[in-house]
């Protein structure tokens, strides 16, 4: 769609970077680094092309479309829509990213509409969209849960002027490497292990071992439900052995170092509580995706347990980290407890907001 001010198309997903198709990919992950620089203040957030790609290539799990944004001959943003087919496939997650001398021009808004009419062309009723807001003085914006707060600014003004609601604050943590003693890390570890006394502690690096996958599949797929979500609509995502070795392949293609860490029952056999942590080679941030520990076996300090483990592992095998980056739903008093006792200090807050569509 062309605008006075805009030019909003579909971008070309290239099959390589070498591809002769792959120029406007490549700008569009430029730009994209540029507005999370823009937005937090660092670089903390830039992620290398390699990275990016394997995770926009066709998926049977998902369908994902993104628009290149462009003013005159610049690209200045990008707007991306994802349609997972898990459960009754009624959500569709969206995503404006523009340069800020762009805002308030009407383009945002233009991208909004071509966004919520891909998602109700494919039946999604709900559209949600996770935006980070940096802390800020003056007016706050509070959730339903009454956990956290995010500042009125201009993300949160767009969002509320079209109709959407804030479901839940997400806390962004970072864990300053060089100032985290190892001695201390090891003594929350010994802690742990002793409260985790029939759990034993299992890693590995992508691809799963074949003798993980069943576990590490239930518990990605538990991922969905049982973290809080708050207002937000979470339908439970189906993960077998097909999706396990797309989302490795998705690191090993992307060129990351990764290393899951788990915790196994010792009694059953089964493993119930898992961490993954992921960086490109030689990058000083690396990113704590996601964290779990089963319902059923919790209290037992496995949070702490993997987390720490991982910690220890994880120093050795990337000397050159000297960040770590995490996300925990404010409500998640558990996880957020175990990330302040080991180190990690709030630098932002992410808003969950959802609008449901009429179709």
């Amino acid at each position: 769609m062309t605008t006075a001010t805009a030019d909003i198309r579909p971008l070309t997903i290239p099959s390589s970077l070498n591809a002769p198709e792959a120029a406007d990919f490549l700008e569009m992950v430029r730009v994209r680094n540029i507005v999370y620089d823009e937005i937090s203040g660092n670089r903390d957030e830039e992620l290398e092309p390699a990275v990016l790609l394997p995770h926009y290539q066709p998926s049977p799990f998902e369908q994902r479309l993104i628009w290149g944004v462009w003013s005159g001959d610049e690209l200045v943003g990008r707007a991306g829509l994802d349609l997972p087919n898990d459960g009754d496939a009624t959500v569709a997650y969206a995503q404006i990213e523009l340069r800020r001398h762009a805002w308030s021009r009407g383009i945002g808004s233009t991208a909004l509409g071509i966004l919520e009419a891909a998602a109700a062309a494919n039946g999604r009723r709900i559209i949600q969209s996770w935006i980070e807001h940096p802390t800020a003085d003056g007016q706050q914006v509070t959730p339903p849960t009454g956990f956290g707060r995010i500042p009125l600014d201009h993300a949160a003004r767009f969002a509320l002027r079209h109709g959407y609601a804030l479901e839940q604050v997400e806390r962004k943590s970072i864990l300053d490497i060089s100032a985290t003693s190892v001695e201390l890390v090891g003594e929350l570890h010994e802690q742990a292990s002793a409260a985790a006394a029939g759990y034993d502690i299992v890693s590995w690096h992508p691809p799963t071992p074949p003798e993980f996958v069943t576990d590490y599949a239930w518990m990605k797929s538990r991922m969905s439900v049982d973290a809080p979500s708050a207002g937000m609509e979470m339908a439970e995502e189906s993960w077998d052995a097909a999706r396990i070795v797309e989302h490795d392949t998705h690191w090993i293609d992307g060129g990351r170092d990764v290393l899951i860490v788990a915790a196994r029952d010792r009694g059953s056999g089964r493993l119930v509580a898992f961490t993954e942590l992921a960086s490109s080679p030689g990058h000083p941030v690396t990113h704590q995706e996601d964290t779990l520990v089963l319902r059923e076996h919790r209290g037992h300090r496995l949070g702490m347990l993997i987390k720490t483990a991982a910690l220890l592992l994880w120093r050795d095998l990337a000397p050159h980290t000297q960040r770590i980056l995490t996300y925990n739903a404010e409500e998640n008093r558990p996880m957020l407890a175990v990330n302040e006792e080991i180190g990690f200090r709030p630098v932002a807050y992410i808003g969950a907001w959802k609008k449901t569509l009429t179709l």
